[in-house]
């Protein structure tokens, strides 16, 4: 490629999941418009990977069959097992646990699965080829699964991130070994490359203060020092807005550019964009912060970057790697 993609992925799930509400809300719907807007702005095509809720939802499906007439974004697949048909009941209380998908029997998996694929592909009328795992839950039968339904690209992985401690039944994935380029996975083990034609493409994270984590190794783990080290120059930097992680994400731009990167993947849940649908973004004017973000970003990224959806990418760089190593 001669310029590193821009990849815009977008989970859009119900509001405010973080919470422990049992009623599963899609007010948020309402507020995609105004950001699909100022991604038009910058030419920039988001995927939206939707799950169950939101597929059932009149208002977004409506605002999802303009954008695809007009070719503005993409529609993949996001899963949230303990609220996706078929049901099954994995733990006493699964609203309160949440359990991965990773978790469930390999048959219910699959089915799961194939239920939601069919569930986006009859509502939008449209190929699904790319998906992320609910809770960023993901593993090898998950990856065969995805396969065996035609599905080109996964972006679950979340390199140098360990979310064991993120529990559902049992511990989350733990992917601080995983690459943070794209590659096509291995079935046996998600965080190395092998022979599947399912590409991952991981979450743009990068380590962006060596010095700062080479300080950080020797303080005690609950320090005061340490912690403002953590706020100020964090361990790990995503490029995905909290609203006071400019500088980080615009650095991310940076080393993408210096290391000539194939990609950077911008990630958000939708709720986000709706004040009260996260914790992070609870009132209009954090909402007001997370726009001037994403502009700041939106605007470095214009004409150093190629705006592409996660299919987009995939096909491409399927292309290329076959080219380069003359494959077919």
């Amino acid at each position: 490629m001669d310029r590193p993609a821009f990849l815009i992925t977008i989970d859009t799930e119900g509001d405010n999941l973080w919470s422990d509400s049992r009623r599963i809300t899609t007010e948020n719907s309402g507020f995609l418009s105004k950001f699909q807007e100022v991604c038009g702005e910058y030419e920039l095509r988001p995927t939206y990977l939707v799950n169950y809720e939101m597929a059932r939802c009149p208002v977004f499906v409506r605002f999802a069959h303009d954008i695809l007439r007009r070719s503005a974004a993409e529609i993949g697949c996001h899963i949230h097992a303990w609220n996706s048909p078929p049901d099954y009941a994995l733990t006493a209380d699964d609203f309160r646990y949440k359990p991965y998908l990773t978790e469930y029997p390999a048959e219910i998996l699959w089915a799961k699965v194939a239920a939601q694929t069919a569930l986006l592909k009859q509502t939008f009328g449209c190929p699904i080829t790319s998906h992320r795992a609910g809770r960023w839950g993901f593993d090898g039968e998950y990856a065969r699964a995805l396969s065996q339904q035609g599905y080109l690209v996964d972006c679950s992985v979340t390199p140098g991130v360990s979310w064991k401690s993120s529990r559902g039944k049992s511990d989350g994935p733990d992917y601080s070994m995983a690459p943070s380029e794209p590659y096509f996975l291995d079935f046996g083990d998600v965080c190395k490359p092998g022979g599947s034609g399912l590409l991952e493409a991981p979450v743009t994270i990068m380590r962006l203060w060596p010095r700062a984590n080479r300080l950080r190794a020797k303080l005690a783990s609950r320090s005061v020092v340490r912690a403002a080290l953590n706020r100020l120059m964090p361990p790990l930097s995503w490029l995905r807005p909290n609203g006071g992680n400019t500088r980080d994400m615009l650095r991310l731009l940076r080393r993408a550019i210096a290391e000539h990167l194939p990609y950077v993947e911008f990630m958000l849940h939708s709720s986000e964009l709706m004040p009260g649908g996260s914790p992070t973004f609870p009132d209009e004017q954090s909402i007001d912060r997370l726009y001037r973000q994403m502009r700041a970003l939106f605007g470095a990224a214009r004409g150093a970057f190629e705006p592409l959806t996660l299919t987009e990418f995939a096909r491409r760089y399927t292309l290329e790697k076959g080219a380069a190593t003359g494959r077919e």
